[in-house]
């Protein structure tokens, strides 16, 4: 598979985050800088909706959601498939956290974060604390097919 055709631009600890609006699964925006006034967002881009490796990786955090959606943190799915497959997918699995659909401009977010690959037409498994003051506190992205170690994430929100 090919790398990330932004991965040059992927921000490092320290960088101010990408501000974004996408919709979720229930349509309603979510706007990065207002979602993070109160509390830290954990960005999870992920390639496709009902794969099984994205499947089974957001399928962990609904599983501990209680440490990734607290007064502490929220986490952000994303994803540049359609906002109705989301939805679809959500009810299917029961996600109790925002999916958020980046399909139009077709990946404009991904590539903002630098895991967008250009050749498939998919995010990547980009994942990146951002904190209330929009800097990126923790990132980790893995290569396409590789699956996230659930016990990163938990490590990443431990102590925010």
């Amino acid at each position: 598979m090919t790398a990330p055709a932004a991965a040059l631009s992927t921000p490092q600890v320290g960088d101010t985050a990408a501000d974004f609006t996408l919709t979720d699964q229930t349509g309603a925006p979510v706007t990065l800088s207002e979602a993070v006034r109160d509390r830290h967002a954990l960005l999870v881009f992920f390639p496709f909706a009902f794969s099984s490796i994205c499947t089974g990786e957001l399928l962990e955090i609904q599983l501990n959601v209680d440490e990734f959606v607290n007064e502490r943190v929220n986490v952000y799915a994303i994803s540049c498939d359609p906002r109705h497959t989301q939805a679809a997918w959500a009810a299917h699995e029961g996600y109790r956290f925002p999916l958020l659909s980046d399909f139009w401009p077709h990946g404009k977010v991904a590539q903002s974060y630098g895991v967008f690959d250009e050749a498939s037409g998919m995010a990547v498994r980009g994942t990146f604390v951002v904190s209330p003051q929009m800097q990126v506190v923790w990132s980790l992205v893995n290569e396409p097919g590789q699956q996230r170690d659930i016990g990163e994430l938990h490590a990443a929100v431990k102590d925010l």
